[in-house]
C-alpha cells in the first residue's frame, strides 16, 4: 500500500499528477472562458484521474486518510453530482460505508429523486467534491442533505482554487471544506515543473484574488 505523506506532501503529489495527466492545464495568453463568462488561465478536469490508475488511487487513498482522521464519526459518504460522484463511491469503498449521491436537480420522472441511494436520514453524512471554485454547487448539496434530515460532518474535495468567495460562503453555511490540494500548492509545483515561469506568477495570483476582473 502507498503511504500517503503529510498533507503539504499530499497537496504536492496531487498538484504533480492532476499537472503531469493534463487534468489541470495552464494558459495565461490564451485563457479558457468558463461558463460564467470568466476568462482564466487554468482549466481544471479532475474527472481525467479515474483514467489514470495510479493516480486514482492515491486520490482515493488521500480521501480516506483525510475522512478517517477529520470525520471518524461517518457513516455515510455522498458525492456530488456529476464529478464527485465516481471520487465519493471510491471513497464510500474505501472507507467501507453506505454511498448515496446529489443530483443537481431532482429527476424528471420516476420518483423524482434529488438524493439517489438508500441511507437512512439522521445519518452523519461526509459530502465528496472533485473541485471547488466558488462553492456554489457543493452548498446547495449540502443543503439538499440537511433539508432531507442528514447531519452534514463536512466536505472533502480533490482540488480548490481557494477564492476568497468560497471561503466566505462555506464559513456562512457552516459548513467545514478540506481540499487534498490547492492552486497556491499548485503553481508551486507548476514553477518547479516548469509549467510557468516567475513571471507567470503574479498575473496567475491576481486571477485567483479577482477573477471576474483579470486581464490576463
Amino acid at each position: 500500500m502507498e503511504k500517503i505523506g503529510t498533507p503539504k506532501d499530499t497537496a504536492l503529489r496531487v498538484a504533480s499528477d492532476l499537472l503531469e495527466i493534463k487534468a489541470i492545464q495552464l494558459n495565461k495568453s490564451q485563457p479558457f472562458t468558463w461558463s460564467s463568462g470568466w476568462k482564466s488561465p487554468i482549466y481544471c478536469d479532475n474527472r481525467l484521474s479515474l483514467s489514470f490508475p495510479a493516480t486514482r488511487t492515491y486520490i482515493k487513498k488521500a480521501l480516506a486518510e483525510a475522512c478517517k482522521l477529520l470525520y471518524p464519526e461517518a457513516q455515510s459518504i455522498a458525492g456530488v453530482a456529476t464529478a464527485g460522484i465516481p471520487q465519493g463511491a471510491l471513497l464510500a469503498d474505501e472507507v467501507e460505508l453506505p454511498f448515496i449521491y446529489v443530483r443537481s436537480s431532482p429527476k424528471g420522472h420516476g420518483m423524482e429523486n434529488l438524493i439517489e441511494g438508500k441511507v437512512a436520514p439522521g445519518q452523519k453524512v461526509v459530502i465528496v467534491e472533485d473541485l471547488v471554485s466558488t462553492g456554489g454547487s457543493s452548498l446547495k448539496a449540502a443543503e439538499a442533505l440537511k433539508a432531507a434530515g442528514y447531519e452534514v460532518l463536512g466536505m472533502l474535495a480533490i482540488f480548490t482554487y481557494g477564492f476568497p468567495l468560497a471561503d466566505d460562503n462555506f464559513e456562512k453555511a457552516g459548513i467545514k471544506l478540506h481540499c487534498l490540494s490547492n492552486y497556491s500548492v499548485m503553481l508551486e509545483k507548476a514553477k518547479e515543473l516548469g509549467y510557468v515561469n516567475q513571471d507567470d506568477l503574479a498575473s496567475l495570483e491576481k486571477w485567483r484574488q479577482d477573477p471576474s476582473n483579470w486581464k490576463g
